[in-house]
């Protein structure tokens, strides 16, 4: 994608114009209706019979203008997206925009509509001076994105796929990297083990509002800040009574141009129990913006391997938890997994986070490592502490690495340093190498000589940009290759 909003700029003076000179009476907004408090309310909006308003609606800065989309059923097999107009002193329509398409966003200044297409394209629509064109493909490569949309920094976000993303729905940045889009996860705690979906970030970026699916067929509404970092706090849950209990998604976020209501679409089992509703949100941003952080796991510890009489030494890092009110607000412990306490020979300093001692028998053990902050909140890892018997003959060695094997590297993605593991079964020269996607080398990691054994390098990602990157391991008739991904 080279220069991807360059097309939306034409429409722009169109959009920088008032639509209608007269500003709309303050009793007309929002269709008339009675704005509602912390209540969710449902926002009604004129249907074709055996069709709801579901997914998310559009109004323009000027509130003159409100498009939504209604459907049938999920999956739609009737879809399309109407509009209501304020005009000569009154709402008018609905008028049929679009048929096919559901889901409208305006882009930040009005002047383009964003449309989704089998809930999974996005196509755009430019204002012209006696309506809006025929919308067009957005990008052009067959890539999912839902509920794109464009931020005042001219950024571009969309739920989609990433490289290495185990679900469809994870809350990514467009970027351009060699005159190409892709799509870059925005990374933990915004995106987790499940899946996030429909999402609102506000122009500024200081916020978003995204449904994520909780375990049991529903899915609940969280809000998340931008931080100074350029990361994102630890969602909240927005609760009741916006969030139901049971199974009942709430999804489709929308929020008014003064960040004062949010629209969702909520709804269970029936089609029939779906409905847009909106509720008064800005004292209730502002309150989860100062109440307590809950600390979230940012990398899981590696496994570790030691040998009996050896002296076994891990401090695993202070960015190994992350506590969004201040990582000084975080102490540390630690038991087996199953609550029991730590062998008599490991020892755990809490302040230091170091794990110290020396096993004299073989055994296996499941670690827990608990982060407690003031409020007593807490974030949990496990790791696995395997103790061997150390290999003193190494024809013995030999016999037991008979394989090359490359290690998927840790954390990932990570900024600036990861650390690669790899283990090789024949002594010679080997090269660790590290590749952009046209298989360009970028930085060779390590190149010399190697015994049998397993082996750790160091990647410094320092200067290098954000995406997707390969490491291979070469030498002998060893080829072996992992994706990793640097996060900025």
């Amino acid at each position: 994608m080279k220069n991807l909003f360059s097309i939306f700029l034409l429409a722009s003076v169109i959009s920088s114009l008032s639509l209608f000179a007269q500003e709309i009476p303050t009793d007309s907004l929002y269709l008339g209706q009675t704005p509602p408090h912390n209540t969710p309310k449902i926002f009604n909006l004129p249907l074709t019979s055996g069709h709801r308003a579901c997914e998310r609606i559009a109004i323009t800065s000027d509130g003159k203008e409100i498009y939504f989309g209604e459907l049938n059923t999920y999956p739609p097999t009737s879809y399309r997206v109407k509009s209501l107009k304020y005009f000569d002193d009154k709402w008018q329509g609905p008028f049929n925009l679009f048929e096919g398409f559901t889901a409208p966003k305006l882009s930040v200044n009005d002047s383009v509509l964003f449309l989704q297409n089998n809930l999974f394209y996005t196509y755009y629509s430019k204002r012209t001076s006696t309506g809006w064109s025929v919308p067009v493909r957005l990008l052009s490569k067959n890539m999912r994105t839902h509920y794109f949309q464009q931020t005042n920094p001219d950024n571009s976000y969309a739920s989609s796929y990433y490289e290495g993303s185990p679900r469809d729905g994870n809350l990514c940045k467009l970027i351009t990297v060699n005159q190409d889009t892709i799509l870059q996860s925005l990374g933990i705690p915004l995106n987790s083990s499940i899946q996030e979906n429909d999402f609102f970030i506000a122009a500024d970026e200081s916020y978003v509002f995204f449904s994520r699916n909780a375990t049991g067929g529903a899915g609940d509404i969280y809000l998340s800040f931008k931080k100074d970092s350029g990361g994102w706090t630890n969602p909240k849950n927005l609760g009741a009574p916006i969030n139901k209990p049971g199974n009942s998604w709430e999804y489709g976020q929308f929020v008014s141009n003064d960040n004062k209501y949010l629209f969702f679409t909520s709804g269970g089992l029936s089609m029939g129990s779906y409905y847009t509703y909106w509720v008064k949100i800005d004292n209730l941003i502002d309150s989860l913006r100062h109440t307590n952080f809950v600390p979230y796991l940012n990398y899981k510890i590696p496994d570790q391997i030691d040998s009996v009489g050896y002296a076994y030494n891990y401090t695993f890092p202070d960015t190994t938890f992350v506590d969004d009110d201040g990582n000084n607000t975080l102490t540390y412990s630690s038991t087996l997994s199953n609550g029991n306490p730590l062998p008599s020979w490991l020892n755990f300093d809490s302040s230091t986070r170091t794990f110290t001692g020396t096993s004299v028998t073989v055994d296996n053990y499941f670690i827990k490592v608990t982060a407690t902050d003031t409020a007593n909140a807490k974030a949990f890892c496990t790791f696995n502490l395997k103790i061997e018997n150390p290999v003193t003959d190494i024809t013995k060695d030999h016999q037991s690495l008979k394989e090359y094997r490359l290690y998927q590297n840790y954390p990932n993605p990570f900024n600036p340093t990861t650390t690669i593991e790899f283990a090789i079964p024949k002594s010679g020269r080997y090269s660790l190498g590290l590749y952009n996607t046209l298989g360009q080398l970028i930085k060779v990691i390590a190149k010399k000589e190697y015994e049998t054994g397993y082996y750790k390098e160091t990647l410094d990602a320092t200067g290098l940009s954000s995406g997707m990157y390969i490491y291979r391991l070469s030498g002998n008739d060893a080829n072996l290759l992992r994706k990793l991904v640097v996060l900025r």
